[in-house]
């Protein structure tokens, strides 16, 4: 299976094997091998050939372990390749004195989170290879999730499995790399057959199992609070709703709950990080009953908290539009005055606050004009009906 090809989850004939349980599996198994003696790109393969094996025999055949038989025929698929390879009949020698004993497995797999957040990777591999190797998705699932070839998909893999494949990670890893690209799976969303911002969840909610940092925390609150709205920002025909007019009833008030508490948790450290200050945000907006009770002002006192951690553009940009509505719109447009008009979304923040202060007419060109550079379709089609409708006014 080496260059990343993809996994069937489906027999000719119909069975399934249970794809959850292979998902979660993944990582512990290329954790076991790699400990072994193993390099990553090598226990990676070697695991997706196991799959292979296990799709045809465990419809007809389940194993009472099924760690322990993924262990067993990754280490014997891993063995075959070493032997074919001369260059690895040391590194077998080194290891073969070592009985593959699929029951000692450790469920530990802290580390693939820091070896597929290496800095030494892009962020684009980093994605994929945590994808891959911490989430247990097939290339061609991650390939459909992000619109792209499956070849290239493979290539991408192959290259980041390459990449890492000498890292020995011999001290603690940058936590902050790892949640930025959980964070980036996030906010992929979904598409195809693939839920990225549920896998980005689930991922971290895993890492949140295996270490205690506010952080970790702090990102998992956010994410919940976030996708707590998902069900109210769509409408049935496919357009945005903005939050203001979301139907705040359809939030799922379980996720918002939970959301609060781990943010309260992380927050009574005193360890105050970027991902907590989102979350912060984020849950002033879910305890809001309406668009107008929103706290603004604490919101603002926020988003200063986040300019302080990370001196962001985007995050300065949306201090600009929280204190347009705080201070009102001219002092938002004062604010948002001050940064790069090139930032993304510059053009949209100010049509919204130039509409708020009754300046209609340069309201509908900015947002004609932010449509052309927006970054979904759904986005693009918002803008330019927002334009049309001021238009509308303007020219009745």
């Amino acid at each position: 299976m080496a260059g990343g090809s993809a996994v069937p989850l489906r027999r000719a004939h119909g069975h399934r094997v249970n794809e959850a349980l292979l998902r979660v599996l993944v990582p512990a198994v290329i954790d076991v091998l790699v400990r072994r003696g193993a390099d990553f790109a090598a226990a990676e393969d070697a695991v997706q050939d196991a799959l292979v094996e296990a799709v045809r025999v465990w419809p007809d055949d389940p194993p009472a372990d099924p760690q322990g038989w993924l262990v067993t025929v990754a280490w014997r698929k891993f063995l075959d390749a070493a032997r074919a390879d001369s260059s690895r009949r040391r590194r077998e020698a080194r290891v073969e004195d070592e009985p593959p004993a699929p029951g000692a497995a450790v469920d530990d797999t802290l580390w693939l989170y820091f070896l597929c957040a290496h800095p030494s990777l892009t962020p684009a591999s980093a994605v994929a290879l945590t994808l891959r190797a911490v989430g247990g998705l097939t290339t061609r699932q991650i390939a459909r999730a992000y619109l792209v070839p499956e070849t290239t998909m493979a290539q991408r893999i192959s290259r980041a499995k390459r990449t890492v494949s000498g890292v020995r990670l011999n001290q603690p890893g940058d936590v902050a790399t790892v949640l930025r690209v959980l964070y980036l799976v996030f906010n992929e969303g979904h598409s195809g057959d693939v839920d990225l911002a549920a896998e980005a969840i689930r991922l971290t909610r895993r890492l949140a199992a295996r270490i205690d940092h506010e952080e970790v925390a702090g990102l998992l609150a956010l994410m919940l609070l976030h996708h707590a709205r998902r069900p109210a920002r769509i409408r049935a025909d496919g357009s945005l709703v903005p939050l203001a007019e979301q139907d705040r009833g359809r939030w799922d008030t379980r996720l918002i709950a939970e959301g609060v508490d781990l943010l309260q948790t992380a927050l009574a450290r005193d360890r105050l990080g970027e991902f907590q200050a989102q979350a912060a945000i984020a849950a002033l907006h879910a305890d809001a009953q309406t668009a107008e009770e929103t706290d603004w002002p604490q919101i603002v006192e926020w988003y200063d908290e986040l300019v302080r951690l990370t001196d962001s553009p985007v995050a300065r940009l949306n201090r600009a539009v929280a204190l347009g509505e705080a201070d009102g719109p001219r002092a938002g447009l004062v604010a948002l005055a001050e940064l790069d008009p090139a930032l993304p979304r510059h053009t949209a923040a100010a049509a919204y606050l130039h509409e708020r202060d009754g300046d209609l007419a340069t309201a509908a060109r900015l947002y004609a004009e932010a449509a052309a550079s927006a970054p979904s379709l759904p986005e693009r089609d918002h803008l330019l009906r927002q334009a049309a409708r001021l238009n509308a006014r303007v020219d009745g």
